[in-house]
């Protein structure tokens, strides 16, 4: 998909309050953390963690964050998508997927040849997005949260 208004920016001082503004829908809440919670994380990890706010236009649609950590003992979580916030509203449109792909192209453009991604499992929850991006579950367990990975070309 490319739509020429779409735009993945860093999350800046002169953005944090737009990121802010993604908040997903209520139902949703047990899936995802708030991108609040998000950029907590984020900051506490800076060096390793990637985090974007998705534009359409100039209009907040999603927040995506990564973390690419390639010294890390579990391969697991060396290169790992760990949030993705579509906002309400504006779900079915392709923002997740444009998301997704801007992490995948990160993540290849830092030489990584396998991503995961975790869920926490339910109705409602994002286990089939991930599926049809081609993530294929390990059969692991983290924390409550399934364990998925897809390897790039």
């Amino acid at each position: 998909m490319s739509i020429p208004s779409l735009r993945a920016v860093e999350i800046t001082p002169d953005n944090v309050a737009t990121a802010l503004k993604v908040k997903v829908r209520e139902d949703q809440n047990t899936f995802v953390a708030p991108v609040v919670t998000s950029l907590a994380e984020a900051y506490a990890s800076r060096e390793t963690v990637w985090t974007r706010l998705i534009l359409d236009g100039d209009r907040p649609v999603a927040f995506v964050m990564a973390d690419f950590a390639s010294d890390e003992d579990d391969p697991d979580f060396r290169c790992g998508l760990w949030r993705l916030n579509v906002a309400e509203g504006e779900q079915g449109k392709g923002y997740g997927r444009f998301a997704v792909r801007s992490f995948l192209t990160e993540a290849r453009g830092r030489g990584n040849e396998r991503v995961t991604v975790m869920w926490v499992p339910g109705e409602g929850g994002p286990a089939e997005f991930y599926r049809k991006l081609g993530f294929r579950e390990t059969g692991r367990v983290f924390d409550g949260e399934v364990v998925a990975e897809l390897f790039l070309d």
